[in-house]
């Protein structure tokens, strides 16, 4: 169980850039919310929007509606404050606590997709990162470790599926601080070694970052990583390829202007430069003054 809530990361970023601010808002559990940091600056949130305002050189403001310990049922409630908000962007990080609860996938990812439908609705740019690997977890031991990844893999597969369909785009996070967990754990993880640190925190808003800043339309801040065998494709053959290559982006495209073919939803799977934010900064006016500012709650049992 968490003992107290992330550092909140609402407020202004960029105010250096002039313009009317992206509104960015975070949805999901504590991998939206930041917990296992001490400082704002290292929280998703603020990484993002360093990142999307130095880019798009444009001020962005935060506001973070996700809890600790949430579920994909989460959502219902977190929607609602983000809606009023009216935000041009939603970043959500959600389905390890639907692992770790045993919540059947076909129920996590029906809330996870009625929330992208509602964003878009609305008019929201969404980006989901799908459930994270959580075979790579140390603290998890075999045989669990070895369940725990088969059933993250599906959980992450169904999510990319249900994303799309619902007109948002994915990032698989995977095994992304697998690899570098084995080599530096005492770096890129927190001290409950469950919950990434404030580095790994940065490896993953790498991996997203340049899908966000796509979907804030632009695109061309972005370097293309040319990969063999990135493009089109079916959903269905993306969402088994995403889970396996962390980092790897889908989204919705069109093949002589059908969104359909005959296995299913068209799809666009490619891969971005890495974009780290190398000089995180704390929000400005912290505490959303564009609006009241949502709870970063803490249930029982926060992953």
């Amino acid at each position: 169980m968490a003992e107290a809530p992330p550092p909140r990361c609402d407020g202004r970023y960029g105010t250096e850039y002039p313009g009317e601010p992206i509104r960015l808002t975070l949805l999901g559990d504590s991998s939206a919310a930041g917990f296992g940091v001490d400082r704002a600056r290292d929280t998703p949130g603020a990484l993002l929007a360093t990142g999307l305002a130095e880019r798009l050189h444009r001020p962005v403001v935060v506001r973070s509606v996700a809890v600790v310990g949430s579920t994909s049922a989460g959502l219902v409630p977190q929607l609602e404050l983000a809606l009023a908000w009216r935000p041009d962007l939603a970043v959500i990080l959600v389905g390890a606590n639907d692992v770790t609860h045993r919540v059947r996938v076909p129920v996590a990812v029906a809330n996870l997709a009625a929330t992208v439908r509602l964003l878009r609705a609305a008019g929201t740019g969404v980006v989901v990162g799908t459930c994270p690997d959580l075979g790579t977890i140390r603290p998890i031991q075999p045989p669990l470790r070895w369940l725990a990844r088969q059933w993250s893999r599906d959980m992450a597969a169904a999510q990319t599926v249900a994303v799309v369909e619902a007109g948002g785009s994915t990032v698989s996070l995977g095994d992304l601080l697998g690899p570098e967990f084995a080599a530096s754990p005492e770096t890129m993880f927190a001290a409950d070694r469950f919950h990434p640190s404030a580095a790994g925190y940065r490896a993953a808003v790498a991996a997203m970052l340049p899908t966000v800043i796509a979907t804030a339309g632009g695109t061309a801040q972005i370097s293309p990583v040319p990969v063999p065998g990135d493009g089109v494709r079916s959903l269905a053959q993306a969402a088994v390829e995403a889970v396996d290559d962390a980092g790897t982006e889908v989204s919705g495209a069109r093949v002589a202007g059908q969104e359909r073919g005959p296995a299913g939803r068209w799809v666009n799977l490619r891969h971005r430069l890495r974009t780290r934010v190398e000089r995180p900064r704390d929000p400005v006016d912290p505490g959303d003054p564009v609006g009241p500012a949502g709870p970063v709650g803490v249930e029982e049992d926060a992953a």
